[in-house]
């Protein structure tokens, strides 16, 4: 009868993590404006392919309407792919004595939420953290797509604006920015100084000329410590960082004999897909379910799209310290 009660227990504590999951996935899809999903989708494999037509802008040409009819090259109609990977988890095993829950005339239901809650807050903090290290190492290993002040100045809203130049004439395609809660607040610590006077008129003073939304969240690959120490801002397009299949969750819940008093563990296995538009997982130097070394190496991740403003955003990098 123990085991089945246990049984039971494992299966409302994998829908309990699911449902919280579900939740928290549905609020930071908001909260992230689009910028990084974190969806349910399910792909099988190691990898994920995305493929698209290439740019047929080099077709373009100047003719001469007087001039003799020669030949030219054709442009071939070609197609490329982007490559997300798939990375695998675990958590636990947790262990706990049934005897106890009796013993304190506990409800068991609430075991089954705190060890749920417990699980649901670290896959989610572990996939936003890999996602965002995989957009981080992809752009920053793309020099067009970076604005480095950090030898010189801190985050400002010109450090901001000057990363989001790169873009170009599409620079309003970036419509969030991911930062850490000490970046946030230097930014704000700057705004009230209001050392950045932007625009002027009578006696109101606008702050931000960007209109971004404001990620905020202590994520360790938006800093980096050194000589300087660096801050990094992530901005990023609709939909740039894509976490695919995130409830990929597989548990276990087992009862053994053979001490004083009856233990239970409970473990989880799980698995996601990472994806960075723009980029392909290199299949041969990165390999299948890496590392987070391995995810968070530049080189790892390679530009598949002619643009750069096709890719999922920009990296502003400035002195943490400043």
């Amino acid at each position: 009868m123990a085991l089945s009660n246990m049984a039971v227990y494992n299966e409302q504590i994998r829908l309990r993590t699911i449902e919280l999951l579900a939740q928290d996935l549905n609020k930071f899809n908001q909260s992230s404006a689009g910028t990084i999903l974190l969806e349910a989708n399910a792909w099988s494999g190691d990898y994920s392919r995305q493929s698209f037509y290439n740019t047929l802008a080099g077709a373009q040409k100047r003719v001469n309407r007087y001039g003799a009819n020669n030949d030219v090259t054709a442009t071939a109609l070609t197609e490329s792919e982007m490559v997300g990977v798939k990375v695998a988890g675990g958590f636990g095993p947790i262990l706990f004595e049934p005897s106890q829950l009796s013993w304190l005339q506990s409800n068991p239901e609430e075991a089954i939420n705190v060890i749920a809650q417990g699980f649901s807050d670290a896959l989610l903090a572990d996939q936003l953290n890999t996602i965002v290290g995989c957009g981080v190492a992809a752009i920053e290993n793309v020099a067009a797509l970076v604005n480095d002040v950090s030898a010189s100045a801190g985050i400002s809203q010109s450090a901001l604006n000057g990363g989001h130049a790169k873009f170009g004439d599409m620079s309003g395609m970036l419509i969030a920015d991911v930062m850490t809660g000490a970046t946030y607040h230097n930014l704000l610590a700057k705004g009230l100084a209001n050392g950045e006077r932007l625009f002027e008129s009578s006696n109101v003073t606008v702050q931000s000329i960007l209109g971004k939304t404001f990620v905020v969240s202590d994520i360790p690959a938006l800093y980096e410590s050194g000589s300087p120490n660096k801050s990094k801002v992530l901005s990023l397009v609709s939909g740039g960082l894509v976490v695919d299949n995130a409830s990929d969750i597989i548990t276990n819940m087992e009862s053994r004999n053979g001490k004083d008093r009856i233990e239970t563990t409970w473990q989880a296995d799980y698995a996601y897909g990472t994806n960075v538009k723009g980029f392909a997982w290199d299949t041969t130097s990165g390999g299948k379910s890496p590392s987070d070394a391995a995810l968070f190496t530049g080189s790892n991740w390679d530009q598949v799209v002619s643009s750069v403003k096709h890719t999922a955003g920009v990296l502003t990098i400035a002195d943490a310290d400043q």
